[in-house]
């Protein structure tokens, strides 16, 4: 066999020897992280308390090592325990990785309960629920606004009443004796000259008749001497609520804005006030 057979020969066991062993070339020493010179910054920013310098320190060394199994520990801890760069789920993935490239730490348990601590952590800072005093005092705020708003509505429903009794008078009582006697009246009420010929100007049987109808028509002119008067239609008015306008009100109410200023000659629209009444025009 010539030299170089050989030679390869031997490169080839010793290869195969590594491989046994368990060995390979993405494998390091954590002395030799710990040497490496980002992960050496990361340490000193650490102890002047840089905490986001000394991140990125660490993450500067992870690029140059990625199965740096200190520099994620470093990161972790950071994110864990430091408030400036709490990140709890950040501190879980480091966390997995440490021990992703060095399973036989020897504080793996105790990492094991850190990971579980920030994901209660992480768990409370998602579903943050108020405590039972708190809720207590909300409710009890809520029912009192509650209170408030009912006492609000009983009140305006109460000025409403009072509005709309000034504004719709009741119908004035009508004698009953007058109703009766006009129910006997006959229902037409349209005269005639004939109708209304007093008796000395007729002769015969047309004076009778003639007396008759005049009788008539004057039992027609007393019923409707005696009858009530027409009812007048109340004016329309409209009560002022919280952010309305001479503009909105027109609009809601379908009439002419400047109709509405004329039929309130006394109101400043700049000025308008929850509560007030307006006269309304005819639409």
């Amino acid at each position: 066999m010539s030299f170089c057979g050989r030679w390869n020969t031997v490169l080839l066991a010793a290869a195969l020897w590594a491989a046994a062993g368990g060995c390979s070339p993405m494998d390091s020493n954590p002395l030799d992280e710990e040497k490496e010179s980002h992960y050496v910054l990361g340490k000193s920013r650490v102890n002047a308390m840089d905490y986001e310098g000394a991140l990125q320190a660490f993450d500067e060394a992870l690029e140059a090592n990625p199965h740096s199994a200190q520099a994620h520990y470093q990161m972790a801890m950071l994110y864990e325990n430091q408030d400036s760069v709490a990140d709890p789920a950040a501190a879980i993935y480091h966390y997995e990785q440490y021990l992703k490239y060095d399973p036989k730490a020897n504080n793996a348990d105790l990492i094991a309960q850190r990971i579980t601590g920030c994901k209660q952590k992480l768990a409370e800072n998602v579903l943050q629920l108020p405590s039972a005093p708190a809720t207590q005092q909300q409710l009890e705020k809520l029912a009192e606004e509650n209170h408030r708003l009912h006492d609000q509505l009983a009140q305006w429903q109460a000025y409403a009443a009072q509005l709309a009794a000034r504004t719709n008078p009741p119908a004035p009582q009508i004698n009953r004796a007058v109703q009766l006697e006009n129910s006997a009246l006959p229902r037409t009420t349209s005269l005639t000259p004939e109708d209304v010929t007093t008796p000395a100007t007729a002769t015969g049987a047309g004076a009778g008749t003639s007396a008759s109808t005049g009788a008539r028509a004057t039992a027609t002119a007393s019923s409707l001497n005696g009858s009530p008067p027409a009812r007048v239609a109340p004016p329309r008015t409209h009560l002022v609520l919280k952010g309305e306008t001479l503009a909105s009100i027109a609009r809601k109410q379908g009439v002419n804005l400047i109709a509405l200023e004329e039929a309130n000659p006394s109101v400043n629209p700049k000025k308008l006030r929850a509560g007030q009444v307006l006269n309304l025009p005819a639409p």
